[in-house]
């Protein structure tokens, strides 16, 4: 009879042997074994070289740009009546995709956009913010190492990798000087990184990050530094190995709040937008359609609740108001105008037509969060712990309308009707995972090369974790099964190659889900049912119920069919029952499947963040901020 210590002896070497398959995969992809002769002396021995990883023959660089809360109409390039050459001329050489899709809000977009896996299934359901994550796994904000990102992946495949921007995903605990820095951008992947590490920064005082350190900010606006960084990096990346390829993820915190730029970019806009939202609405819409960016017969959707036809508004509000939309409208054109830079330093050094540039206008729909009159110092903390009204709201802000764009407008954000407007031709905003307004994004895709429909247009169904393994395919460069000694989880986006040279060709992405805080939705194959969550009675604050989607009087599901109804007019969930319990039901398939339980909702979040009175509420750190 054996012995308790030889049962536990056979027990581990059991599991040894079952691991020692992937055990020595790991240790080849880490450190080839020695091939070579080791003898006593050196005529004796026959020494071998391990060759260093290299990037296959002809691989492109990559360039990803994610700009942030960007409406889909917003952009002269998908219609919008605001300036962005830039965006126009990569467009105009390469392909416009009208049916690209964003997690409907920040963090959750980019961890999906680096891994190429949904966000839950990278720990990503909400934020890496204490005040809004959770411990579960679907919720915890820490991605985690089986779950490789795109800088990863080709840092291995013989890439130099550079983020500059907005990073997003560091746990608010990692985020100090003091790490740990597995879960910064040089843990993640990324040689190089400046940029922040939070959701949001003041543009003229960012809370900035080198590589592995905060750094004092020299005054400049934040894109003007974060744009000299990155052309830094190529730089000298190109200057010391002319042939290796590069990856730079470009992620400026424009067009989030606050919206701060210089006077020289948005005084061009001054009286613009004095016909109002409702003008602008129309505008964007009629040049969608000449464009061949929406079908020739949409109808443009209703105003959203709650928000009030420009006419009816009192002299100071569009006054107000306007100034606001100048101030954006400035902020979008001067990013747009930052983004050239780097382009048109790639084509200085002849890079640009081996660069494949992939840019997504907005990581979720325009924002709601500036409420109904807007916001221009009050911090979104400060309104939920002491909510104005519309009236006291509106006062304030005529007493401070000249620090709109200016670095004392420290969380300048537009009001409500805006948000919409930029959407069109789209209902509802950022946050609303029930709606197309909230997810539907631009995407462009350049690469001058290999694009032979120049200023294409592409309406195949797409999501941020497509652009994983459309980089993998176009590159060459295989999805690996170890990355650093670690087995990696699969991949479940659906590469968007098959689809650049063939307009026609069906949609191979067909089924995606949406969950954020309580809204969802599902889509297959052109069908889409979802739920607006409505926060409990009482809730107060920026993401509060004055704000949010009402639900239908029933509470129930709405349903659309998308292939005849794009921007979700005609709720069809009475007329085809079935057609609504079946998405319902792969709904709850994909909660199991990729860690949306438990359904975390806003009213869990607001809970958190109302259980102390703020004076008993410990100070934040800057990232915490």
């Amino acid at each position: 009879m054996k012995t308790k210590r030889q049962k536990l002896a056979a027990a581990l070497l059991l599991a040894a042997t079952a691991l020692m398959p992937a055990y020595a995969q790991n240790i080849t992809q880490q450190q080839q074994p020695f091939k070579g002769v080791v003898g006593k002396t050196s005529a004796e021995s026959k020494e071998v070289w391990t060759n260093p990883v290299k990037a296959p023959v002809g691989a492109p660089n990559v360039v990803w740009i994610l700009l942030d809360d960007v409406g889909f109409g917003a952009s002269s390039t998908f219609g919008g009546v605001i300036n962005t050459p830039t965006f126009d001329s990569l467009a105009n050489n390469g392909l416009r995709y009208t049916n690209f899709h964003t997690a409907a809000i920040c963090a959750p977009t980019r961890a999906a956009l680096l891994t190429g896996r949904n966000h839950h299934s990278v720990h990503e359901g909400g934020f890496s913010h204490t005040w809004a994550s959770f411990g579960y796994p679907g919720w915890d904000g820490r991605i985690p190492s089986d779950k490789g990102t795109i800088a990863e992946i080709l840092r291995e495949s013989g890439y130099n990798t550079f983020a500059v921007g907005k990073y997003g995903l560091t746990p608010d605990q990692d985020a100090t000087d003091a790490g740990p820095f597995d879960r910064w951008p040089s843990g993640k992947g990324f040689d190089h990184f400046f940029g922040f590490l939070g959701s949001q920064t003041d543009q003229y005082k960012p809370d900035l990050v080198e590589d592995n350190a905060h750094v004092k900010p020299d005054g400049r606006h934040l894109n003007d530094q974060i744009t000299d960084k990155a052309i830094s990096f190529i730089g000298r990346q190109k200057k010391a190995a002319p042939d290796k390829p590069f990856f730079l993820y470009y992620s400026p915190g424009a067009t989030h709040a606050p919206h701060q730029v210089a006077a020289s970019w948005s005084d061009p806009y001054k009286g613009k937008f004095d016909g109002g939202w409702d003008v602008f609405r129309e505008q964007v819409f009629a040049r969608q359609k000449k464009q061949g960016i929406i079908p020739a017969n949409a109808v443009l959707p209703e105003r959203n609740p709650n928000i009030k036809a420009w006419n009816s508004l009192s002299a100071d509000e569009r006054k107000l108001y306007a100034r606001f939309m100048e101030v954006y409208a400035g902020y979008l054109t001067y990013t747009d105008h930052e983004v050239g830079r780097v382009v048109s330093y790639l084509k200085e050094i002849n890079q640009l037509d081996n660069t494949l540039i992939l840019i997504v206008i907005g990581d979720n729909g325009a924002s709601k969060e500036g409420a109904l009159s807007g916001v221009i110092a009050r911090s979104s903390v400060a309104a939920v712990a002491a909510p104005q009204s519309e009236a006291d709201q509106l006062k304030n802000n005529l007493a401070q309308i000249d620090k709109i764009g200016t670095p004392e407008g420290t969380n300048a954000n537009y009001p409500l009707g805006w948000a919409q407007a930029a959407n069109t031709p789209f209902k509802y905003w950022k946050q609303d995972a029930q709606s197309e307004g909230g997810t539907r994004n631009p995407l462009i895709v350049f690469y001058p090369k290999g694009i032979k429909d120049k200023g294409g247009i592409r309406n195949q169904y797409g999501h941020v974790i497509d652009l994983l393994p459309t980089t993998l395919e176009f590159t060459g460069i295989k999805t690996p099964e170890f990355i650093r000694g670690i087995r990696q989880d699969s991949i479940q986006g659906t590469s968007l190659v098959y689809s650049f040279n063939d307009a026609k060709i069906a949609s191979r992405h067909r089924v995606q889900y949406y969950y954020i805080f309580g809204s969802r939705s599902i889509y297959k194959d052109g069908w889409k049912a979802g739920f607006a969550f409505q926060p409990a009675s009482g809730s107060t604050g920026t993401f509060a119920s004055t704000i949010s989607v009402p639900n239908p009087a029933n509470n129930d599901w709405q349903l659309y069919n998308l292939n005849e109804d794009f921007n979700e007019r005609i709720d069809l969930a009475k007329t085809n029952p079935k057609k609504l319990e079946e998405l319902k039901a792969l709904f709850e398939e994909q909660a199991k499947k990729y860690n949306i339980y438990p359904y975390i909702t806003w009213d869990d979040v607001l809970k958190g963040r109302l259980s102390q009175r703020p004076a008993e509420q410990p100070e934040k750190s800057e990232a915490e901020k």
